[in-house]
């Protein structure tokens, strides 16, 4: 299990860190086990695209200015849960959202939770949309508010190391136009040639 001075660092360094790294999830009596391969960091207070942008605080962002290792799930348009692993202290309230996974087991289990039937039910499309977006991953793991709050050191989830080589492409995030010259930062990172990629380097 990786602990919490891992996430206690610089949030690109983690961010970039975090590639490939192993998510395991139990819940429902089922194990999940899923590699990391796309994130994108969110640099608080001084990045307009942050929740906390400024220094703000609601009953939403507060679990960013927890500690370390804190699981951070929020949901965008009523609909999808977006999961973020907060880093550095308590004073700076930043965090890595994971935007795509690269499922390594319960792939039928995974399908059900995506599209209610099995991996070799789906098409083309639903096997390439499986877990490639951060509203697509956590519905695969059946993560959902129940984790907010709660941190990456307990059974219900938590990450193992994971020696494998691989390059890293560098690129803007996504779907924050709304973020002025932060739009630009190149804080999204990925596992080169990895097909659960979200959107591919232009």
């Amino acid at each position: 299990m990786i602990g919490k001075d891992f996430f206690n660092r610089d949030t690109l360094t983690v961010s970039k860190e975090l590639l490939g790294k192993i998510i395991v999830r139990n819940t429902n009596g089922i194990t999940y086990k899923a590699k990391i391969v796309e994130t994108e960091a969110y640099l608080g207070i001084n990045d307009r695209a942050a929740h906390t942008f400024g220094g703000r605080k609601t009953d939403r962002n507060k679990i960013m200015y927890e500690k370390a290792g804190t699981i951070y799930v929020y949901q965008t348009y009523g609909i999808h849960y977006l999961m973020n692993f907060v880093t550095l202290d308590e004073n700076f309230p930043e965090a890595v959202l994971i935007r795509a996974i690269e499922p390594l087991n319960k792939i039928d289990n995974i399908s059900i939770n995506r599209f209610g039937k099995i991996f070799n039910k789906l098409n083309n499309y639903q096997k390439k949309n499986l877990t490639n977006g951060p509203g697509k991953l956590t519905q695969a793991l059946e993560i959902n508010k129940d984790l907010n709050g709660l941190d990456l050191f307990s059974d219900k989830i938590y990450l193992e190391d994971n020696s494998s080589d691989f390059n890293i492409v560098v690129d803007k995030r996504i779907g924050i136009d709304y973020s002025k010259e932060a739009v630009d930062y190149p804080y999204r990172f990925y596992i080169k040639d990895n097909s659960n990629v979200s959107v591919l380097k232009k």
